[in-house]
C-alpha cells in the first residue's frame, strides 16, 4: 500500500506565507513526477506546480513568482512554499505522485487526502 500525507495547511492573512509538505510512504520502488493541485469551493481541481525526479519544475501562471515547489528524494517528500498569499489562493491543496511500487510495475498516480489553506484577514 502507498500513502501520501499532506501537512502544513491553515489560516493565514493576505501577504503571509505557508509551507506545505507531502510525504509518500509504503511499498515504493521509485517516484517520478510529484505535484500540487488545489480545489476551491465550486471550482474544478487545478494544477499548482509539478516537479520531476530530476528537479525540473512547472507552475501555474497564477502562482509563478510566489510559490516554490521542491522535493527531497531521500525522504520521498514534496514541498510547496507559498509566499505573498492572496485570498484567491484559498482552497484545499492536494499532492500527487507518480509511483512505481516494484521494479517492473508501471507507475500509477496516487493522491493525498488534501489540506485546507485559507487566506483571510
Amino acid at each position: 500500500q502507498v500513502q501520501l500525507v499532506e501537512s502544513g495547511g491553515g489560516l493565514v492573512q493576505p501577504g503571509g506565507a505557508l509551507r506545505l509538505s507531502c510525504a509518500a510512504s509504503g511499498s515504493i520502488f521509485s517516484i517520478n513526477d510529484m505535484g500540487w493541485y488545489r480545489q476551491a469551493p465550486g471550482k474544478q481541481r487545478e494544477l499548482v506546480a509539478t516537479i520531476t525526479s530530476g528537479g525540473s519544475t512547472n507552475y501555474a501562471d497564477s502562482v509563478k513568482g510566489r510559490f516554490t515547489i521542491s522535493r527531497d528524494n531521500a525522504k520521498n517528500t514534496v514541498y510547496l512554499q507559498m509566499n505573498s498569499l492572496k485570498p484567491e489562493d484559498t482552497a484545499v491543496y492536494f499532492c500527487n505522485a507518480d509511483i512505481a511500487r516494484w521494479r517492473f510495475q508501471p507507475p500509477r498516480v496516487y493522491w493525498g487526502q488534501g489540506t485546507q489553506v485559507t487566506v483571510s484577514s
